[in-house]
């Protein structure tokens, strides 16, 4: 038994539903609107990516290239491209993990998440579902929070280069 079906035998079905979408915010009450298979997914992205986005694992702090990024340009799912993030808003935390204070209106989802016991907010892109990180309240104003993204869901398009299209 993994820990995901621990908790949920634990917690109870209602608290921690086990496969598929978790709503927690009325924001994507309907849900992704890019539904694929895991086998699709897996398809398509690397596996560490694929694991961090679809099986919501943790890449290791202070691995992603990303961290070092400056340049100005928007950060996009790794899974179905959509924009997420404006590199104005993207700040060094201290953490090992990309982090941004403010992510594109719409952009993403949060539910609850019970993987360390205590709740923890868990962010991911609206359109595909793809598990980013979590959200966390002690980043630098104006907003107060950090998003605290796994560099593997990312990718960076710099501003001088056209976004790619959306998977679809």
């Amino acid at each position: 038994m993994n820990r995901r079906q621990t908790l949920h035998t634990l917690l109870g079905a209602s608290l921690f539903p086990l496969g598929g979408y978790r709503v927690a915010s009325a924001a994507d009450a309907d849900g992704p609107t890019l539904v694929k298979s895991d086998e699709e997914w897996a398809k398509l992205l690397p596996r560490p990516a694929f694991e961090v986005l679809f099986e919501e694992a943790t890449e290791p702090p202070g691995t992603s290239p990303l961290n070092d990024e400056k340049r100005a340009g928007t950060y996009i799912c790794a899974a179905c491209f959509q924009p997420l993030f404006d590199s104005a808003t993207k700040y060094d935390s201290g953490t090992g993990w990309p982090s941004f204070w403010q992510p594109l209106a719409g952009a993403v989802g949060t539910k609850l998440d019970f993987k360390l016991i205590w709740p923890r907010t868990e962010y991911h892109c609206a359109r595909c579902g793809g598990h980013q990180g979590h959200v966390f309240d002690d980043g630098p104003k104006p907003t107060g929070k950090r998003y605290c993204n796994n560099g593997l869901a990312l990718r960076f398009v710099p501003r001088s280069e056209p976004l790619p299209e959306l998977r679809t």
